[in-house]
């Protein structure tokens, strides 16, 4: 295991050429809230229950695009609040089911505008209930073509600005994907991505769902009922007579399943037409990306995460080693998003993945401005 004084010095001599915000945010030790941050299961249900603390709601514009499927996609756009020389726009994916109104996204995109940073936050098709369903379809683990929709909108609006994906959870999964893409468009002007707390294999990260070891199969529940409750809010459009017939659906299978698996066999995977499930998930899996990346990327990742076993960041630990402008950050604590510190029973505003991905972001701009800098990738834990 490497300190994280030896972490600082790996990303300062191999992997980037680093700016003071970075050292700065890297060479303080991350402290998890006493009293109840050292458990992963606090970390994670705390943020999914409350969030973040003195939660800001940043003030932006949402952006309606019409898609050729006839679905209706939207993100919404912040400006900066400090203006600076150089003009980036954060690229911000959320995790399953979430949106530019989830706490944790509007915590973020407040401090990043405070940093003088552009935000644009991908709304999941189906997931703001103020924005109605046009398309028989929502969005699902590995459809990129929504992001890909939304950075192309945003090369046009600024040109001159340079994109950093950012992705949460399956929003991680998500860019990542489409970062490793060799089909997909991407525009110059995007010069790399971060991803937080993603899973990297849908097949087994399923599979390790469905059973009760550490909680999971609760959390799966809870995914599960957050998901159907999507579809039933826009049953009219996704389960309407025209739509069952065509994709061959029951809606009592889709009300009684119990798990995403049971979900995606009576809905998703029918939808979008995969034969199974399994071809669904290994379709959505980011790791069979990996090797097409050709941008710089960080993944960050909490042992400590409920919902994420430790033997799925094998894949990722292996690609980073062996491969250039990749590097892999392994927390011991934080949860799945949580990464609350500081104090005894109350947090700080600012959590440690905040600040640390605003120094990240800073890094990958470097690393964009100074190239051929980067020999090989890295790994480390802290």
């Amino acid at each position: 295991m490497v300190s994280l004084r030896d972490l600082l010095a790996l990303l300062s001599t191999i992997l980037f050429l680093l700016n003071d915000c970075l050292v700065s945010t890297l060479s303080i030790y991350y402290v998890p809230t006493r009293l109840w941050g050292f458990s992963g299961h606090m970390q994670t249900v705390l943020h999914s229950i409350i969030g973040r603390v003195k939660c800001p709601w940043p003030l932006g514009e949402r952006v309606y695009l019409s898609l050729d499927d006839g679905s209706t996609l939207t993100y919404d756009l912040y400006q900066p609040i400090k203006e600076f020389e150089d003009d980036i726009t954060l690229a911000i994916c959320p995790g399953i089911g979430n949106s530019s109104e989830s706490v944790y996204i509007r915590t973020f995109v407040h401090y990043a505008q405070c940093h003088g940073y552009r935000c644009a936050v991908l709304n999941h098709i189906g997931a703001l209930g103020s924005v109605q369903v046009t398309a028989t379809r929502i969005f699902t683990y590995g459809h990129t073509e929504d992001f890909a929709d939304m950075i192309d909108n945003l090369h046009r609006k600024y040109p001159g600005t340079c994109i950093i994906t950012v992705g949460f959870s399956l929003g991680g999964n998500l860019i990542t994907k489409y970062l490793g893409e060799v089909q997909t468009r991407k525009p110059e002007s995007v010069i790399g991505g971060i991803s937080i707390c993603q899973g990297y294999n849908a097949v087994e990260g399923t599979k390790c769902l469905l059973n009760w070891q550490n909680f999971r199969r609760l959390y799966l529940y809870i995914m599960t009922e957050n998901m159907k409750s999507i579809i039933l809010k826009h049953r009219q459009v996704l389960l309407s007579d025209e739509s069952i017939q065509r994709h061959n659906l029951n809606e009592r299978e889709i009300i009684a399943a119990a798990t995403l698996p049971e979900l995606d066999e009576a809905y998703t995977r029918r939808v979008h037409n995969f034969s199974t499930t399994q071809e669904l998930y290994r379709w959505s899996s980011s790791e069979n990306y990996f090797d097409n990346i050709d941008k710089p990327i960080i993944f960050i990742n909490a042992k400590d995460d409920p919902l994420i076993p430790e033997f799925l960041l094998g894949p990722v630990k292996n690609f980073v080693v062996s491969h250039q402008q990749a590097c892999y950050i392994e927390v011991a604590h934080g949860g799945h998003l949580g990464f609350y510190e500081g104090g005894f029973i109350y947090p700080n505003p600012v959590t440690w993945l905040d600040r640390t991905l605003i120094a990240m972001i800073g890094a990958l701009f470097i690393v964009h401005t100074t190239p051929n800098k980067h020999k090989s990738g890295v790994s480390a834990q802290c």
